[in-house]
C-alpha cells in the first residue's frame, strides 16, 4: 500500500536537512512503497544530496527562520518585519496551506520546523509529527516578545500550531522548551558519512602528516578570511567553491565530487558555528570542533555544552581566527582523547514511533 509522507523543512541553514533525511530514509527502507514530498525552499542539490533521488520537491516558502545579517549574526529588526508580514491574514494563510495539504493527499505531516504547515495538517485533519532541536516560538519569544507591540499575538499563534502536532520530537541536544507540552525527547540524530580520506589523498597530492581540515558554516553566508592567512604547511582546508579561495592551502569542496558527509567523516577536524548538524555530526564520527562564537543565538549553549561531554572541541577567538592562527589549536585538539562518540540513535526512535503510530 502506498502511503504519502510530506516532509516540510526550513530553509534557515541545512540543519534541518540534516536532522531530517537520515530519519526519512530509515522509513523508506522500511516502507519501500513510501512516497515522499518535500516543502521547502532550501537548494534542491542539497535535498537531493541528503534525501536521496527517490523523492518529489515543492519549493515553498514554508516560514522565516531569522533572517542573517551574516552566519554569525542575527538581522533583528528585519526579522521582526518579516514576522509581522507573515502573520498578516494568518487564518487566511492557515486555510490556504490545509487546502494545499489536503490536495497533496498527505497521510501524514513531518515538519522541521515550520508551524505554518503544522497549523495547516491540523486544519486539514492530517496528521503531524514536528521535529527538531529548536522551535521558532522560543526564538522568536528571545528576540522580540515585551518588545515588539505584535510580538505576544505572533508568539501565541506560532505556540498553538506546535501544540497542534501530535507529538513534537526534542532531538538531543535541544534548547530547553518549557511552553510546549507535546514534548518527547529522542536521541541524536546525524547523517554519517564514510571515511575516504585514502581516496581524497590520493586526489589532491595531501602529504603524509598533513591535517584534512572542513570550514563549513552550515549552509550560511560568511566568507572567511582565509585568503589573509599565512601558509599552513601541515593543514589543507576545505572550503566552499563559492569562496572563491586562492590561498594555495584551501580546496574547494565541491572539486572532490562526493556528498558532504563523506567529505566531513575523511577530515581530522571541523571549523564551524554552532549548529545541530555540524556539532552532532563531527561528535558522532569523533572529528574535533574550532567553533566561532554565535552571540545571542539561544540554542548555543544547549549546543556546547552537549558537545564538551561528547566531543572535543574549543572556541575560536576572532583575533586567532581573523590572522589564521589556529594550526596549534587544530593539533592539540587532534591528538587529545577522545571520548566515545555518541550513537545517532534518534534515527531509529523517530522511525519506530513513526511506523508504529502511521503506518
Amino acid at each position: 500500500m502506498t502511503r504519502h509522507l510530506v516532509v516540510a523543512l526550513s530553509s534557515h541553514g541545512f540543519g534541518h536537512i540534516g536532522q531530517t533525511a537520515p530519519i526519512v530514509r530509515a522509513l523508506q527502507k522500511r516502507l519501500p512503497n513510501l512516497r515522499v514530498t518535500i516543502r521547502s525552499n532550501a537548494p534542491k542539490d542539497k535535498l537531493l544530496e541528503r534525501f536521496g533521488q527517490n523523492i518529489d520537491i515543492q519549493p515553498t516558502n514554508t516560514d522565516i527562520g531569522m533572517i542573517q545579517a551574516s552566519a554569525l549574526q542575527v538581522s533583528e529588526n528585519e526579522s521582526a518585519e518579516a514576522y509581522r508580514d507573515f502573520h498578516t491574514h494568518w487564518e487566511d494563510k492557515v486555510s490556504a496551506e490545509a487546502s494545499q495539504l489536503s490536495a497533496l493527499d498527505a497521510d501524514l505531516l513531518l515538519a522541521n520546523v515550520p508551524y505554518l504547515a503544522l497549523a495547516g495538517a491540523k486544519r486539514a485533519n492530517i496528521p503531524s509529527i514536528a521535529m527538531c532541536s529548536l522551535n521558532w516560538a522560543d526564538i522568536y519569544k528571545h528576540y522580540f516578545l515585551n518588545v515588539r507591540p505584535e510580538a505576544d499575538t505572533i508568539f501565541q499563534q506560532i505556540l498553538a500550531a506546535y501544540q497542534g502536532a501530535h507529538v513534537f520530537l526534542q532531538l538531543t541536544p535541544s534548547m530547553s522548551m518549557p511552553d510546549l507540552h507535546n514534548t518527547q525527547v529522542i536521541g541524536p540524530v546525524a547523517q554519517l558519512g564514510e571515511n575516504r580520506k585514502t581516496e581524497i589523498a590520493s586526489q589532491i597530492g595531501l602529504h603524509p602528516g598533513q591535517r584534512l581540515v572542513m570550514l563549513s558554516l552550515g549552509g550560511m553566508d560568511l566568507h572567511l578570511p582565509v585568503h589573509s592567512w599565512p601558509r599552513q604547511p601541515g593543514v589543507r582546508f576545505i572550503v566552499p567553491t563559492a569562496w572563491h579561495s586562492q590561498h594555495p592551502d584551501t580546496l574547494d569542496l565541491e572539486s572532490l565530487n562526493m556528498p558532504f558527509a563523506d567529505v566531513l567523516a575523511s577530515c581530522d577536524a571541523l571549523i564551524t558555528k554552532p549548529g545541530y548538524g555540524s556539532f552532532v555530526e563531527a561528535a558522532c564520527l569523533g572529528i574535533p570542533v574550532l567553533y566561532l562564537q554565535r552571540k545571542n543565538w539561544p540554542e548555543v549553549d544547549c549546543l556546547t555544552d552537549w558537545l564538551k561531554l561528547h566531543g572535543r572541541c574549543i572556541e575560536i577567538q576572532p583575533d586567532d581566527f581573523a590572522t589564521g592562527n589556529i594550526v596549534n589549536i587544530i593539533e592539540t585538539l587532534c591528538i587529545s582523547k577522545a571520548p566515545t562518540p555518541p550513537r545517532p540513535d534518534g534515527i531509529e526512535q523517530a522511525a519506530n514511533l513513526i511506523v508504529r503510530q502511521f503506518f
